[in-house]
């Protein structure tokens, strides 16, 4: 067995690669500069962790955020790999004697922010070091063309410059084409060998609801997935803070997290989150990169997002550990009118406001196809999925039907112009539907010839209206209080000259369809409290312990001796050492308890 399939057995417990990670491996080893694009979830921090122990010396990771690095360097450590970071948390002390062990030698990885990378002390203690590879992560952040740039990222160029013999290998997860050749400009890569992995992110399923009433809906998912971590993405500050209190009101574990909460406070709701003391966090974009948890089962997000690439990546935050997860989005047509006010207050060059609406514009596309929305995402991405349907999402599970809806629009129309355009679809579906309340009986609006036009509940008289603004045959005026408005294409269908198709309603029910596992769910639970006891106690978050899956296949193979643990998903012999003796013991007493004789255990 080679030195590099012999580390990932005994440091990552794994015995074979995924795709794309020997061959981008393999081109670190030899020594070469790499540009390696892979998706969240297929493993792309092994890319320079493996090399970084084959390689022996130093390898230095520039990683944006401090949480991430500290995620990074506890699972390291527990697999029995010396890392550390230095970062602004730490006090000074600690720092001296981290620069200490990195002069002699102690350290195999150590991670960095862009800021500090590229200060002359940090460059001089590298310099006084032995680098044998340097890693930038989230290198997508270095193109102004990008989703996320960071002007500090363009700096590390440096690091190539002062350590040209040492290979630079930059990673990322989203990058279309040109941003990928700006990384290879910005970064002075030398002749780098490219690897694009597919973007498939295959366990995740993506699904588009109408926003119209939202949160009930919301609730009803979130209640079928109380055992479940996730991400709530709002677009606002306001509205992460709003939606935490009202689904903590509604009994649910979740906390926000925005750039505009205290340092401390943010830090305190991150881990929290990670540590599994809350199932939920509902967060702005901010909590976009900082998230090295696998076991998140759903995201979703509130608001229209501005680009698919940052889509992408928030979305990319579920699954990291190849289960089976959910992206959700809740979508109206009036989120747009925001993203172009965005646009136009922070574009001041054209060529980049003209880059941003065409992203904003994708970003619609893709919410309004009625084709599936993998295969649509894929294509953005410059890749091509081979079949017409994926089976994972909501067009190919449930194609749409639909029908000849400008009898339909029409009513709509009359009922918007009969009331003078001055109220919002809940009131316009409330006159359809033949609402009771006060408010329209007031108003005269019971007289209306639209009142209780019949033939559909308020629902779905809201998700109607919600299609003829996404579809753009009437107008939204979007701000806080959005009132439905009439134009040209209204005026086109009244007149008879635009045929209006309409998708035919849904049953209103679970989001998403429960997927059943083969594996003992009593015994996985206990596994899962235990974990969560054993992560308290070495003050680490879940995952650095073991991952879902390795659990759930303890919970399958009941595994009896330390032998069988091993072979077992993600359990390294530093693991094994660390932790195996607890978790052997609480699975020989389940299997006692249940009668589980030793023909069904592995070992």
């Amino acid at each position: 067995m080679g030195a590099k399939h012999t580390a990932l057995e005994k440091y990552f417990g794994y015995t074979s690669f995924l795709p794309d990670q020997e061959e981008t491996i393999d081109a670190v080893l030899a020594g070469k500069d790499v540009l390696a694009v892979m998706a969240t979830g297929s493993g792309k921090s092994l890319c320079y962790q493996l090399p970084a122990l084959v390689f022996g010396g130093l390898t230095v990771v520039v990683s944006p955020l401090i949480a991430l690095m500290k995620d990074q360097v506890d699972g390291l450590r527990a697999n029995g790999i010396r890392a550390a970071t230095l970062n602004s948390s730490l006090g000074y002390g600690e720092q001296k004697i981290i620069e200490r062990v990195i002069r002699e030698g102690r350290i195999r990885v150590l991670y960095v922010s862009p800021e500090r990378a590229v200060q002359p002390f940090f460059l001089s203690l590298l310099a006084q070091s032995d680098v044998r590879l340097i890693a930038i992560d989230e290198a997508h952040c270095i193109s102004m063309w990008g989703h996320n740039f960071r002007p500090e990222y363009r700096r590390l160029r440096v690091l190539k410059e002062r350590f040209p013999a040492v290979p630079v290998i930059a990673l990322t997860a989203t990058a279309i084409p040109a941003v990928r050749n700006d990384i290879v400009v910005q970064l002075a890569l030398s002749n780098p060998a490219r690897f694009v992995g597919s973007f498939n992110r295959k366990n995740l399923t993506y699904r588009v609801v109408p926003k119209a009433r939202y949160f009930p809906r919301l609730v009803a998912y979130l209640n079928e997935h109380r055992e479940d971590a996730g991400i709530i993405y709002c677009f606002s500050q306001k509205a992460t803070e709003d939606l935490a209190e009202k689904l903590r009101g509604k009994g649910f574990s979740a906390l926000p997290y925005h750039a505009g909460l205290p340092d401390a406070v943010r830090a305190e709701n991150q881990e929290a989150f990670s540590h599994g003391d809350a199932s939920i966090i509902c967060a702005t974009v901010a909590f976009g990169m900082g998230i090295d948890k696998p076991d998140v089962r759903f995201v979703i997000h509130t608001d229209l997002p501005k680009d698919i690439e940052s889509y992408y990546q928030e979305t990319g935050r579920a699954g990291r550990d190849g289960e089976a997860s959910d992206c959700i989005l809740f979508y109206s047509r009036g989120d747009y009118n925001t993203i172009k006010y965005i646009i136009e207050k922070e574009c001041v060059d054209a060529a980049r406001k003209d880059a941003a609406y065409r992203k904003a514009g994708a970003m619609l596309d893709y919410c309004e196809t009625t084709g599936c929305r993998r295969k649509f995402l894929l294509a953005y991405f410059g890749e091509t999925y081979p079949d017409e349907r994926c089976g994972g999402c909501d067009r190919c599970e449930t194609p749409v039907k639909v029908f000849d809806g400008t009898p339909v629009a029409s009513t709509i129309i009359a009922c918007i112009h009969e009331v003078g355009e001055r109220f919002g679809a809940a009131y316009i579906a409330d006159v359809l539907s033949g609402s009771k309340s006060a408010r329209i009986r007031e108003n005269g609006h019971d007289a209306l010839h639209a009142y209780g036009s019949g033939g559909y509940t308020r629902d779905q008289w809201l998700l109607f209206i919600q299609e003829l603004v996404m579809k753009g045959f009437i107008t939204s005026t979007g701000g806080r209080y959005p009132v439905l408005m009439l134009n040209d294409r209204s005026r086109a269908v009244v007149a008879g000259d635009l045929p209006v198709p309409l998708t035919e309603p849904r049953p209103e029910g679970v989001i998403a369809p429960e997927v059943e596992d083969d594996y003992d769910e009593t015994l996985f639970l206990r596994l899962r409290q235990l974990r969560k006891v054993v992560a308290d106690l070495e003050h680490v978050p879940p995952f650095v312990v073991f991952h879902d899956r390795s659990l759930k296949e303890m919970a399958k193979c009941y595994p009896g001796t330390g032998v069988a643990l091993l072979q077992v998903y993600g359990v390294s012999e530093g693991k094994l050492q660390r932790y195996g003796r607890r978790f052997l013991d609480a699975i020989d007493k389940h299997c006692a308890a249940q009668g589980i004789g030793p023909e069904r255990r592995s070992g």
